[in-house]
């Protein structure tokens, strides 16, 4: 898997712009991203210690909430991880390298349906309803004195 896969994947859902946030690239809908880019910083290599961190690209992906994240790393699905610095936030990591091509685009439209879905995003993506214009009132000679 690569990020040129993960862009087919995103792109063929309904109202996803790319755009960019942090510096990476963000798959986004309703003005509100829902994937993106996710290298790591100095502080998240320093916080692996001896461990090695996953190596290749890396894929950031919303899900609906905290028990579902839980939920979806017990499954323990191959290139799926989290970090200390994603502790209390509803979202995983993948490493491309080691994740099936099924299990990513499952979670990129889990968290599309999750970002979709929110009322947030339902909102800004929802065309504004214009008010009808009246006619300008006319003003009468009586009322221009």
């Amino acid at each position: 898997m690569t990020f040129d896969d993960v862009d087919a994947m995103a792109a063929a859902l309904p109202g996803v712009t790319v755009g960019t946030s942090w510096g990476n690239r963000t798959w986004i809908v309703g003005g509100k991203g829902f994937a993106w880019q996710r290298p790591f910083t100095k502080a998240d290599l320093k916080r692996f210690g001896d461990e090695t961190p996953p190596a290749g690209e890396i894929l950031g992906v919303r899900v609906e909430s905290l028990d579902a994240k839980d939920g979806l790393l017990a499954m323990e699905l191959p290139g799926f991880f989290t970090i200390q610095h994603f502790n209390g936030f509803a979202a995983v990591l993948i490493a491309l390298r080691r994740a099936r091509a099924k299990d990513v685009r499952a979670a990129i439209q889990g968290a599309y349906r999750a970002v979709a879905s929110s009322p947030t995003a339902a909102k800004r993506a929802a065309p504004r309803a214009r008010k009808p214009r009246s006619a300008p009132a006319r003003r009468t000679r009586a009322a221009r004195r």
